[in-house]
Formats: structure tokens, sequence, C-alpha cells
């Protein structure tokens, strides 16, 4: 049962990914009608799924399936042509073996409108048949064979271009001495088919006056049309088989479906004779004759070669035998490099090793307050050795974001066809990795934003057309790494964010009040909040309110941001920021008093220490003079409300008079406690403590992080935040430290975009002063 219900698992899992590629591969031949190998694809994905189903009794799949491979059968022999109305059908189909396969997955037995629903795709399917039938391409004109070369070959055999077989015969000199009549073997093939056109050979008639009239010197080419096979045929002359030389090629559309049969045989074999013979190009007799003719010959050529040369294989069919035989050698080379592994268990060996690397940051801890050499290098060797296993593991679970990007065809599509616009999906840094529970999560926030291009951002074609864009509009997707994070953009060409309209709304919303100044991020961010919407009216896909705050929303849940880039008249570009991982991280160490803190290391740019003059100078100040550069930052202990330590008052006398005396005046106690009393001068009673600032960027943007200790690189197993700390700006999460203790992760995107903030609304006042002097 264990083993059946393991089956079952990886039969809904294959199934899945198949479905997907169906999909992919019907939107692609939508673009490109001719693309046979799509074509082929789509006709394996069905084949496969019909196939396993019936292993395990599924009739209703297979019946299903079946019919769509019948009008995909029609498809592939250029019976019938695609269309966007075949496509769309075909993509119920691949919907609904979805809902017959997630039915296997719960356990259920499908309902009787699921049944309902197959019964009406079948139909829908059949007459899609019906009607196209008839109006097939009839049959081509048997062009009369060509005459034969001197020397007595095979003639005209090459060809396979029209709907009749081509049967070439070349009876031995001695078959009439044999008692046998060729023309039996000719009149006896009526008996199952019609002879469309023979051409008499006489190439190999001697003088008349040498002529033996017990030798037979004729050859025959023959157009034959029939529904038996090519091993019916080759019975007819089964007496005469050793005394002539037959070659029987099959017309054009049975070569067709010998490619295509091979195509759908399944992937047992992988001997080229094997896949002619079980396709029916090739007999048995036929392969067992030229494998004696080659083992004879001790001829090393390729087998295939050898029967394209004898006339008994055309050499299409030769080719699809090869390709199959190197998609076989692939896929057995994929599959034994692949093993598939529940996502749960590769969870649970994260988390094992999330607490190992705490286990090993301790023996760490005890080594260096042990200062025992011996442990010491030991706990740096382990250490080295999980950071190993960690980097290991983590790549277990990364994944290229092209498959989920490939997914949006589909949307884009359908959507398209609802909103009556012609619109276009291009991708490109599909092969950039990222997370498999971000990946996850990631694509409900991409369906709100590509259906808010598609109905907000692109404009109706004549609209389009009057701006001199062409008339169908571009939704892009591009992936790329960006500063230890994946940057993922939404972007389009329509018409951009209406800045002046989104500003009416908020005001109208009371959002922001008429007065502040706002920089155009934080305008185009408004659209984020709650129950904001500039849509005139609420349609299928927008207009409630209820999409971008989703957006904002679960990006947040991911330790991201959005950002948002507009240009009137030429478009708008979402740009998505994301972790790579949310498991575990590099980390730097840093103190504020007996606080301690981790910041993503891919996001520190470098450490300076503060002197004393400059710790002074920036005092009262959100900024620094950073080799000549502006340095917003932030100081960690305010940020935080960590208090400073209890001083003495004769401590406080003691660096009161420290600082008098280099301001060239003795204060006195009483002194001390005055400047203590005044606010603006109370700093030059604390004495000065060496300072760093940890320099950090994100999405372009740099601040400082004002600390007091460096404590160094630190491997960090992310922790989230209980509920109770919801909302709590800056902290992205927390650790467990080698001693037990616990370390906030900074959330360093939220500080970057505060620091960015606070420059933006500094900048727009500075602009409003400067516009009202």
């Amino acid at each position: 049962m264990a083993a059946m219900d393991d089956a079952l698992n990886t039969f809904v899992a294959e199934g899945r990914d198949l479905l997907d590629q169906m999909e992919e591969a019907l939107l692609r031949i939508e673009q490109d009608p001719t693309d046979a190998e799509t074509l082929n694809a789509i006709f394996r994905a069905a084949h496969t799924i019909k196939g396993s189903a019936g292993i395990f009794g599924m009739d209703h799949i297979v019946a299903f399936t079946h019919v769509a491979e019948n009008v995909l059968d029609k498809l592939r022999g250029q019976q019938l042509k695609v269309s966007t109305e075949l496509v769309a059908l075909f993509l119920s189909v691949r919907d609904h073996l979805g809902a017959l396969i997630e039915h296997v997955a719960s356990g259920t037995e499908p309902q009787d409108e699921v049944l309902r629903a197959s019964d009406d795709l079948a139909a829908r399917l059949r007459a899609c048949i019906g009607l196209q039938a008839p109006d097939a391409q009839a049959p081509a004109d048997v062009p009369a064979p060509a005459s034969a070369p001197a020397g007595g070959d095979a003639a005209g055999g090459g060809t396979g271009h029209s709907d009749a077989w081509h049967i070439s015969l070349r009876f031995g000199r001695d078959v009439l001495a044999a008692g046998m009549d060729p023309l039996s073997f000719i009149r006896y093939l009526t008996t199952f088919g019609e002879i469309v056109h023979v051409e008499t050979l006489t190439d190999a008639l001697p003088p008349l006056s040498q002529l033996d009239p017990e030798a037979c010197c004729l050859g025959f080419e023959i157009a034959y049309r029939t529904d038996a096979d090519k091993a019916a045929i080759e019975s007819a002359f089964e007496f005469v088989r050793a005394d002539a030389n037959i070659a029987i090629l099959p017309p054009h559309s049975r070569i067709a479906d010998y490619c295509r049969l091979i195509a759908g045989l399944p992937e047992d074999t992988m001997r080229l004779g094997e896949l002619l013979v079980r396709c029916g190009t090739l007999t048995r007799n036929e392969l067992d004759a030229a494998l004696a003719r080659q083992s004879a010959a001790r001829d090393a050529r390729p087998i295939g070669e050898l029967l394209v040369e004898q006339k008994a294989v055309p050499p299409e069919v030769v080719d699809a035998a090869l390709d199959k035989q190197k998609q076989v050698r692939e896929h057995k080379a994929a599959d034994a490099n692949l093993i598939r592994v529940n996502a749960e268990k590769l969870d649970e060996h994260i988390n094992l090793i999330g607490e190992l690397i705490i286990a090993s940051a301790g023996a760490s801890m005890i080594a260096q307050r042990t200062n025992v050499p011996d442990l010491f290098e030991a706990a740096a060797r382990l250490s080295r050795l999980v950071e190993e296993v960690r980097d290991s593991a983590l790549t277990l679970r990364m994944v290229q974001i092209g498959a989920t990007f490939n997914k949006f065809q589909r949307v884009v599509r359908d959507v398209s066809a609802e909103i009556r616009k012609d619109i276009r999906l291009e991708i490109s840094g599909g092969d950039t990795e990222l997370d498999k529970t971000v990946v996850e999560k990631i694509g409900d926030p991409l369906t709100h934003l590509v259906r808010n291009s598609m109905d907000h951002g692109i404009e109706p074609a004549d609209v389009r057309l009057a701006r001199g864009k062409p008339a169908h509009g571009t939704i892009r997707f591009n992936a790329y790494h960006d500063s230890g994070s994946i940057v993922i953009e939404v972007s389009d060409d329509g018409g951009g964010l209406d800045r002046e309209r989104i500003l009416r709304k908020a005001l109208d919303l009371g959002l922001v009040k008429p007065d502040e100044p706002l920089s155009d991020s934080e305008i185009y961010n408004l659209i984020f909040e709650p129950g904001f919407s500039t849509a005139d009216e609420v349609n299928n896909l927008s207009g409630r309110g209820v999409g971008m705050d989703v957006v904002r929303r679960n990006i947040t849940a991911l330790r991201g941001m959005v950002e948002i880039e507009s240009t009137a008249g030429v478009g708008a570009t979402m740009r998505i920021r994301l972790p790579l991982t949310l498991a575990i991280i590099d980390g730097f160490l840093v103190g504020v008093g007996p606080s301690s803190f981790v910041v993503p290391l891919e996001m520190v740019v470098e450490c300076v220490e503060l002197s004393a003059d400059e710790i002074r100078a920036a005092h009262g100040r959100d900024h620094l003079n950073l080799r000549g550069e502006v340095l917003p930052f932030i100081r960690l202990r305010d940020m935080f409300e960590i208090p400073e330590m209890a001083e003495s008052d004769a401590a406080a006398a003691e660096v009161a008079a420290a600082v008098g005396t280099a301001a060239g005046a003795i204060l006195t106690a009483e002194g001390a406690a005055a400047l203590a009393a005044d606010p603006e001068l109370a700093f030059l009673l604390q004495p000065p403590k060496r300072e760093n600032v940890v320099v950090v960027q994100y999405a372009g943007h740099r601040a400082g992080l004002v600390v007091e200790q460096l404590l160094g690189e630190f491997q960090t197993v992310i922790r989230p935040l209980g509920t109770v700390f919801n909302g709590l700006q800056g902290i992205a999460g927390f650790t467990i430290l080698g001693n037990g203790h616990v370390a906030l992760i900074l959330d360093v995107p939220g500080l970057v975009r505060r620091v960015a903030t606070r420059e933006g609304r500094r900048n727009a006042q500075a602009a409003i002063h400067s516009l009202a002097e």
C-alpha cells in the first residue's frame, strides 16, 4: 500500500509538471503555429499522462486524454491547423486534466459535474475533428515513377512524397524456373489495395539474340494505395523474398505518422532497429536481413545509413528515430542525476542545520574562553565545515524563477482576451535563482501587478497609435541579483502613473495633508494604501482598492520592498526587492551597549571609526561627512532607546573639569550641574566614547548605522518575530548567539528607506522654501 501511495504521488507530481509544460507549449504554438517540435511536446505530454493514468486504472483520464490525442494527431498530420480557438480549447483541456489530477492527489472521485465537463470537452474535441476532416487536403495525384538507372538498382524509392506506397520490385533471374509468376504477386496486391500505377522496367533485358525465355529480366515500380501496414504488404512477396530485391516505401502521410509514432514510443529502448520496427516503418525480416548483410560485409557504418541506402526506410524516419534515441539518452541521464525530495523533509534539514550553526557558535565561544589551542583549532575546523554544509543545503532550496515567470504567459493571454487589448509578455533573467519558499509566495503579488499594469497601464490600441506607439502593449518581466538581494521588475510601456490624479485621490481620502511636501516616490507609494484606487468604475480586474495593498503586505512579509518608477506617457516599472533566502544568512554582528544586532553582510559596504571630534561635530545632526560625501545616518542607541550607563556625581564633575580645562576654563561642580540642566550642552558631560559607522547600501541608497562595537562576521539563523511584535520598525527577525543571548536582525531595507524618505522630504521642503523666496 505504501509503495502504491508513493507511486501515485509520483504520478501526481509528474502530471503537474507535464501540464505546466503543455501550457507553456500551447502558448508557444499559438505564436508560431508551424513549430512541429512544440506540437510534438504537447502530444508527448498528453500521451505520457494517458499512459501513466492507464497503469493506475484511471479510465476516465485515459478516455478523455485519448480524445485529445486524436485531435493532436490530426494537427501533427496537418489535417487540422493551429488556431487561436483551438489553442483556447486545449488550454481548457489542460485545466480540466489538472482538475482530474488534483482529485487523484486528494484521493477523491470526480463529481458528476467534473465528469460532465469531461464529456462536454470531449464532444467539442470530436466536433473539431468532424468539422475539419472534410476540408483536409485531398491526396495528391500519384506521379509516374522514374525509370530505374542502369545496373538494375531500385529507382524512385526515395521520393516518398505521394500519398501512395511505393513498391520497387526486382525479381531474380531464376524466379520463373522456380515456378513463380511475378505477375501473380502483383495481381495479389489488388485483393487488399489499389494499384494506382505500374511502370515496367526493361533496363535489364539483354539483346534479343541473348534472351533466355526461362529468365526473368523485368522490374516493376508500383504506386499502391492501401490501408494495410508494411508488414502486410511485405507478406504478399513471402515466397519470392529470397529470389527478389524488394523495397517498400510508405507514402508521405505515412512518413509523418511514423515520425509521430516514434516520438510517442515509451522510453524503454534505445536500439535504432527496434525503434523502426516498433513504429512499423521496418519489418522484422528487413531488419534481420540488413543486420545479416552488415555482418557478412563487415560494414562498420551505422545501421540507419545502410537501411536508407537499401531503400528500406525513408531518411526522415531514420532522423526521427535518431532524435528519439538522443531524447531517451538525455532523459535517462537526467533521471539518473535527479531525485525527488519532499519539501517538508528539506525544510526540516535546513532547521537542523540552523541548530547546528548555533551549537557550533557556542563551541567557538567556549574555545575562546578556555584559550586551549587544540580546542580552538577544532572549533574553527568545525565552524568551516558547518558553513560548507550550510551553503550546500541552501543551494538545494534554490530554484530558477523562470518557471514562475512562464506561468504568466497564460495570465497575460487570458486577461488580454477579457479586456480586449493586444498585450504581449517578454521575459528576461529567468535563470536567476532564489529560495523556493520565496518563489512560492511571490506568485500572488506578481499576479496583482501584472493585472494592474494590463488594466490601468496599457492604453487602448487607438490611444497608443495616436501617441506613436505600436498597437500592441508589452509587459516585461526581469530578474537579477543586486547587493545580496534579488530584484524582480514588472514594467509596461503604457501611460505611466498619473501623479496628480493619485495626489487628488489621496487628499480626498485624507491620506495626506494639503500642505504636506511629498516626493514623487511617496506619492506613487500611496497606491499601496488599503482601499486606494483611481479606477472610475469597478470591473473584474480592478477598482475595489484591495489589490495593491495585498502586494505590499505580502512583499513586506518576505522582508522585501516595492519601488515604483514612472514616466508619463512612457510606462511604469514596479521593482520588487527580496532576500535570496529566508533561512540562514551571513551576518555582521555589532553591539550598542548591552544589546547586539546583526546586519546582513551582503549589504555592508564598509566600517568607519569616528574620532571624538567627529562625534561632537555630528551631535544634533543626522548626517556625516564621509570623504566629501554626505552620508545620512541613524544612531541605533537613539532609535531603540538603549539607556546610557549611570555616571557617579564625582565622575561627572571630573569629566566636566576635563572638558572645561580643554575649553580654557575650570568648571566647578555647580558649573557641571548647570551644564547638565541645559539639554543643548549636556552632551559635554558625557565622555567621548568610541563609535563606529557601519555603511550599508540597499537599492542604490547609502546610509550609516552608528554603533559602538564591531564584533565581526556571524552565521545567522533567521528566526521570525512573534505576532506580538508585528509592525516593529527596523527589525526583521532575531537570532540566537552562541552564549544563548538574543541578537536582533536589522531590517536594513526598511532603515535605508526611512533615511531616503527623510532626505526626500527635506529636499521637497527645501524646494518649497526656495520657490517661496
